[in-house]
């Protein structure tokens, strides 16, 4: 099953309050599709202020937010950040691919893919759960 929403940037609250709170959320767009965007808006959404800073990985209050470009699983192996997966909390990762799925799917992991894509002036959010 899977829902699809048309939103403009600003628009982004009604999709997050939708959104799981524990778990995987993986993103998948095009550069400037409005992953980052969205991740903010699910962070932003707990009252956690983020860092303008930001490495692979950071944390916040039990919020872990992966920017991997384009890296997919095999970037979150190579830095050892797979094991954090397991941690309780809310897992949110740019640039997800196939094999992450398929390892979360593999280690029983919930996952909520969303794919983004860009729509004139609006995004088309795709929801469904692997």
């Amino acid at each position: 099953m899977s829902k699809r929403y048309e939103l403009g940037l600003n628009e982004l609250d009604s999709l997050v309050k939708e959104l799981p709170s524990s778990g995987i959320i993986a993103l998948r767009g095009n550069l400037a599709s409005g992953k980052t965007t969205l991740s903010k808006a699910i962070i932003n959404n707990q009252n956690i202020v983020t860092s303008p800073t930001f490495s692979i990985m950071q944390e916040y209050d039990g919020i872990y937010h992966y920017d991997i470009y384009q890296g997919g699983f095999e970037a979150i192996k190579q830095n050892g950040l797979y094991e954090n997966l397991y941690e309780d909390g809310l897992h949110i990762i740019e640039w997800a691919d196939d094999k992450l799925l398929e390892f979360a799917s593999k280690n029983g992991l919930n996952v909520c893919i969303i794919d983004i894509e860009i729509c004139d002036n609006k995004r088309v959010y795709k929801v469904s759960y692997a």
